[in-house]
């Protein structure tokens, strides 16, 4: 981890609460910032620590109480909840209180077959792991963060039940669950006596899928919801209009997150025909796509990600401007049909 500047006392903006709303996550007693901080990327160990340290206070400062980790951020694995650890012990530590962390565990973390899963051995082993990496005694929420087809789904949501009984957590969630598996995942929760909080899905103009069932599971059971990959990894904002740039993250040789799929000639018409219309309502494409997000009434937060400050100052901005009128949504939807 880079570190290059003295570490002067942070003190949060007085104002932080008057720069964003905050949502019912469901039918519980929660209520989330519409906009939550992802440290999926730039916080690894790769990335500057200044530079989290000032995404991470920039965010607090305009109203984001909710931070969001995973076992295999980074790189390398384990290494976001790290980086987070150490701003927080600097930073955060007596704003405790304030804030919602979470983390998961699902995807495969270290070698072997315990390390990867939805095993008893694998939650509670890989929350003990986190809790000391990130130096909290307790995480808000942790979810399981994919569905585990090996492993009966009873014995996952036990492993849960458990991580809140025993305190190393207050809530639980489930990620990348399909309806059914979700409306499963509920059932068995409420019966263990702790029931399921939020569920977080993957959601953009682009990536639909959880209006095929999911939201209604959600809206009926009276879950919460964060998605994730609002921009569909940079597609949804002006920086492919023209092209592919260098050194963006399409045109590293080693990307992984944008395949040739992303970025054919009739999606990025779709993107250029939505960038004319975000540029009517007088926001980016990034922020229409944001805002676009919040207007699915299932949908409680965003998670957001970030490379600079100003990018989280940006996306902010966006909740400036949440309404559509009928004939942006009816162009929109036509849009994405083409």
């Amino acid at each position: 981890m880079i570190t290059n500047e003295p570490n002067p006392l942070y003190v949060a903006a007085p104002e932080r609460y008057s720069k964003m709303t905050y949502s019912a996550c469901g039918r519980s007693g929660i209520r989330l910032p519409q906009l939550s901080l992802g440290l999926w990327q730039n916080f690894g160990a790769n990335d500057s620590q200044s530079n989290a340290r000032h995404m991470l206070n920039t965010a607090f400062d305009h109203g984001i109480t909710h931070f969001d980790l995973a076992n295999n951020y980074g790189p390398h694995y384990g290494a976001a909840e790290s980086c987070f650890g150490s701003i927080y012990q600097q930073d955060f530590k007596h704003y405790r209180d304030e804030l919602l962390i979470s983390s998961k565990a699902g995807y495969d973390m270290w070698p072997g077959p315990y390390g990867v899963g939805g095993s008893r051995k694998y939650l509670i082993s890989s929350c003990d792991q986190s809790l000391k990496r990130t130096g909290l005694d307790y995480f808000d929420i942790f979810y399981h963060h994919c569905m585990d087809p090996d492993t009966p789904l009873e014995e996952t949501m036990q492993a849960l039940d458990y991580i809140v009984r025993s305190g190393r957590a207050l809530y639980v969630g489930i990620s990348n669950y399909q309806p059914q598996q979700t409306q499963q995942a509920i059932e068995i929760l409420r019966q263990l006596g702790t029931p399921l909080l939020i569920h977080q899905p993957r959601y953009n103009l682009f990536d639909r899928w959880i209006e095929n069932g999911l939201t209604d599971v959600l809206k009926n059971e009276g879950v919460g919801s964060i998605v994730f990959s609002l921009l569909a990894q940079g597609v949804l904002t002006n920086k492919y209009l023209n092209g592919i740039p260098k050194n963006s993250r399409a045109a590293l040789e080693h990307q992984v997150y944008l395949a040739d799929k992303d970025l054919t000639p009739a999606k990025l018409s779709k993107v250029s025909a939505l960038n004319t219309l975000a540029e009517n309502r007088q926001q980016s494409l990034a922020q229409m796509a944001i805002a676009w997000t919040l207007h699915n009434e299932a949908v409680t937060s965003c998670l957001i990600g970030a490379s600079r400050p100003t990018q989280i100052v940006d996306s902010v901005n966006a909740l400036n401007n949440l309404h559509f009128t009928p004939q942006e949504i009816t162009t929109i939807n036509h849009i994405l049909k083409e």
